[in-house]
């Protein structure tokens, strides 16, 4: 007897839909399995015929064949124990064929018959809305994440013998409860950390700004102690909260990575990855034999901090070159690419030397050549690609007291940043509407002559920037876009002098000097 059963396969981050076949016929006793097969796979077959015994199913002695179609696409992990059992079930009669036209089918079997959660469910329950199937089993684990996906019910089970009851009647059972999304609540409940804990550094503070609110790369230089990383953890407090579409494709990144637990389902906060700088290449852009996200695609829509900058391996670093450009990076392998996204905001910080000194003679004894060697594991490409630079100063004794009141110095919390910020935004979002982009930093060039047009004063200014600063086409566009949210915080349409003047200043730094 003959039958099929619905299930998926994992692709990157995308679900597609895989079919179980089995045939149960007359023959010498055997369970033969094929399909472009993994290892894991090819032992499921034991898996299988032990969980049938312990759940008192007695396998018949019978040629029995499974297919995993189609057989071009290579299979991986161990998703499919439970389709296939279905199916064994099925062509034995214990369940209606036509109770599986409607029902995806996806979990791994322990030996006693129980169904042990698997990564990737949320991808794969998208992939079987899309093939227009009304139902998923699923691990009970994983059935909160698969109940985000709307239009289609989720139903979690927890062995071989519940998922046959449900089997036996798919509409008694009712789907799992979807996760209820408010981003901006979500967002805002209990804040670990807040901007208004910041002493000082209000020029930081305001870059910090305008990286947020245009999704620009942000570099901070300055000695130990300046609070360059109290910073970069409290940009993720100004970004905008997720909309339910971030939410979803993020939720897929950690889904595929195994990072969701049963209590959250649902990515709903920016993501803030700060990775050791002992990281390797492959772990920061993702791969393995099994191509899986790396750490540039965890922290789409959010931030990446590369703290001691100069401490990460030159190779690693340079990988960072092409996802920031592209905001996507593609992984290949004999069997197939892999693309993931990497929409992140890279935030970067380190010293100006290796004692962290310099260029104050008084504690930096380093020589110039030391100086330069130590700067110079971070390549003029990558520096290119990084919108804004700042050279932190050290905090005074008057800035940790609030005695010494500056000109900026307004002490401001995260809300009210988050705020600005989140105009800005709109103003961006109101603009690119058809243009397959949200911020500033996403602008190609064609985009940046119809968007970021400047008067005359303007381009003087940014012709003698370009030959003072040795710009590159680049640099020179990176500039324009910072403008442009410069701009967009002040409320203001044209791009005037007073913007460029500020984001040529962000691009004025000392270390192409100090390395040389």
């Amino acid at each position: 007897m003959f039958c099929r059963v619905h299930s998926g396969a994992i692709h990157g981050i995308e679900g597609i839909q895989i079919e179980v076949e089995v045939d149960l016929s007359d023959g010498l006793p055997s369970l033969n399995m094929v399909g472009m097969l993994s290892a894991e796979i090819k032992e499921s077959s034991e898996r299988v015929r032990t969980a049938l015994k312990n759940s008192k199913f007695t396998i018949p002695p019978k040629r029995i064949t499974i297919n995993l179609s189609p057989a071009n696409i290579r299979k991986q992990g161990t998703l499919y124990d439970l389709p296939i059992a279905v199916g064994i079930l099925t062509s034995m009669g214990y369940i209606k064929k036509e109770n599986l036209e409607q029902v995806f089918i996806v979990g791994e079997l322990s030996l006693d018959g129980k169904v042990n959660p698997i990564k990737g469910v949320l991808p794969l329950v998208y992939a079987a809305r899309q093939a227009e199937i009304s139902c998923c089993i699923v691990p009970k684990k994983n059935a909160k994440e698969g109940a985000a996906v709307d239009q289609i019910r989720v139903i979690g089970v927890n062995s071989l013998l519940e998922v046959l009851t449900v089997l036996k009647n798919p509409e008694a059972f009712q789907g799992e409860e979807g996760v209820c999304f408010d981003g901006e609540k979500m967002q805002s409940v209990s804040e670990e950390v807040d901007f208004s804990e910041v002493s000082g550094q209000e020029a930081l503070k305001r870059a910090a700004q305008i990286a947020a609110a245009g999704m620009h790369n942000l570099l901070m230089m300055g000695a130990p102690g300046s609070g360059k990383t109290m910073i970069a953890r409290r940009i993720p407090t100004i970004l905008p909260p997720m909309t339910w579409e971030e939410s979803i494709e993020l939720t897929k990144i950690y889904s595929v990575a195994g990072l969701l637990s049963d209590k959250n389902p649902l990515v709903v906060k920016r993501p803030f990855r700060a990775p050791h700088h002992t990281i390797s290449a492959s772990s920061l852009a993702g791969g393995g034999t099994i191509p899986k996200p790396g750490e540039v695609s965890l922290s789409n829509y959010g931030v990446l901090f590369l703290d001691e900058l100069p401490e990460f391996s030159k190779t690693v670093l340079e990988v960072l070159r092409q996802p920031m450009e592209d905001r996507k990076i593609l992984v290949s392998r004999v069997h197939g690419s892999y693309e993931f996204p990497t929409n992140f905001m890279l935030v970067a910080a380190m010293n100006c030397c290796g004692c962290g000194y310099y260029p104050d003679r008084n504690r930096c004894n380093c020589k110039e050549t030391q100086v330069a060697r130590y700067l110079g594991r971070i390549s003029r490409p990558l520096l290119d690609r990084i919108d804004i630079c700042m050279e932190v100063s050290s905090i005074e004794y008057t800035d940790i007291r609030g005695q010494k009141k500056k000109k900026f110095s307004k002490g401001e919390d995260s809300k009210t940043m988050r705020e600005r910020v989140m105009r800005a935004r709109e103003v961006q979002r109101i603009r690119y509407q058809g243009e397959k982009i949200n911020t500033n930093s996403e602008l190609s060039a064609s985009q940046i002559q119809c968007y970021c047009k400047i008067d005359t004063a303007g381009e003087v200014l940014l012709e003698q920037a370009f030959a003072r600063l040795k710009l590159t086409a680049r640099g020179y566009n990176r500039i324009l876009k910072v403008a442009r949210t410069i701009a967009d915080l002040d409320g203001e349409e044209q791009i005037t002098r007073r913007h460029l003047s500020e984001a040529i200043c962000y691009r004025s730094t000392n270390i192409q000097e100090w390395r040389r």
